[in-house]
């Protein structure tokens, strides 16, 4: 089983996502609702165990 190198640095509502090869994506946060670079979906996180993701 491989080794896996990751590292997530938090700049306030902004999450860097560092891989091996440097930046391997970034997440905006903001309350119930993020975003993230690499998938360019957005969720959203319902009361409960629900939550809304776009395709």
């Amino acid at each position: 089983m491989p080794l896996h190198f990751r590292k997530i640095v938090k700049f306030g509502p902004i999450r860097l996502n560092l891989g091996r090869k440097g930046l391997s994506s970034w997440t905006a946060k903001i309350g119930r609702w993020s975003w993230n670079s690499r998938t360019r979906r957005q969720n959203v996180d319902l009361p409960g165990p629900f939550s809304w993701r776009s395709k």
